[in-house]
């Protein structure tokens, strides 16, 4: 097992690092770490953000001391991992029309036709590694070498909002109109980030996703929803 390190920033706030590697095992830790600190939250202890290997912790530390901080991040090191309480979720997305731009690319590169590798795209469940880069955008691992596609190697000025893409082995779905490098595979319906709900963002680390692929009287009726 990876040892791991508590690092601090500034007088506030301190990192607590798995490892340095995107991997499914370091973030199941960075997870059930935040699940044994949402149990029971020590006073003094403000908030907290898993990242893919690591989790920062924002503290008072008139009330939780960096020293007093680092045995908490010990002991719940320690002790038997929480069962996870991530939810699960089916997001509609929709692959026609000008909503998919790189599809066909993708999937000829991998030796699909573009409804094949839509049909193996639906059958996988990612997991919510973390949320970064735009609020609500969700870094979903869990997509296998041959569905894989490498990032543009010239980003676009603008990916519209909503727009389901993947890249590097994982996927996600652009919260707002962007830049961005990722291949676009699709978009969905759904409104991924709002900052008037108890929750504004969809998905949250440690959450799992499937995606259902849907037609466009559908996209535009489930649209017209949240619109209205």
């Amino acid at each position: 097992m990876t040892a791991t390190t508590l690092l601090p920033l500034g007088d506030a706030a301190a990192t607590l690092c798995f490892g340095a590697a995107i991997d499914p095992a370091l973030n199941a830790r960075a997870h059930a770490f935040c699940a044994a600190l949402a149990a029971a939250p020590p006073p003094g202890l403000l908030e907290w953000a898993p990242a893919f290997a690591s989790v920062t912790l924002w503290h008072d530390p008139d009330i939780l001391p960096f020293a007093a901080l680092e045995d908490l991040c010990h002991r719940l090191i320690a002790a038997p991992a929480p069962p996870q309480t991530g939810e699960s979720h089916e997001l509609p997305f929709c692959a026609e029309g000008d909503f998919a731009p790189d599809l066909a690319e993708v999937a000829q590169a991998n030796g699909f036709s573009p409804g094949a590798w839509l049909d193996a795209f639906a059958h996988i469940t990612f997991d919510v590694h973390m949320l970064g880069f735009l609020p609500g955008f969700a870094y979903l691992g869990g997509l296998p070498p041959d569905l894989d596609a490498p990032r543009l190697a010239t980003p676009r000025k603008t990916v519209p909002a909503r727009s389901v893409a993947v890249a590097d082995g994982m996927c996600a779905a652009y919260p707002f109109a962007s830049p961005g490098g990722w291949r676009l595979v699709g978009r969905t319906p759904l409104k991924m980030f709002d900052a008037r709900a108890r929750r504004p963002t969809l998905l949250a680390p440690g959450d799992r996703v499937r995606w259902r692929r849907i037609g466009l009287d559908e996209f535009f009726e489930l649209e017209g929803q949240w619109r209205d």
